[in-house]
């Protein structure tokens, strides 16, 4: 991927992100200005936050579906 060519012969995944990345880096003075361009290139690399939201999303749901349940004394219709 250092080359920015995927595996199709297309632009990688990132590759965009990699240039905006890149691109801020060269040209600013304050590499703080760039840290969301950085950001924005390792979220679509190793996509951390999505993982850390589906986790979150995941346990939300299993406690909905648990405070759902009938309990033992409640009358089913």
């Amino acid at each position: 991927m250092a080359s920015g060519i995927g595996v199709n012969g297309n632009p990688g995944r990132c590759f965009e992100f990699w240039s905006s990345f890149s691109k801020c880096m060269k040209e600013e003075d304050d590499k703080l200005k760039c840290s969301d361009f950085r950001e924005d290139y390792l979220e679509c690399l190793h996509h951390r936050k999505e993982f850390s939201r589906l986790v979150t999303v995941a346990k939300e749901w299993e406690r909905q579906q648990k405070d759902a349940e009938p309990t033992s004394g409640a009358k089913e219709h």
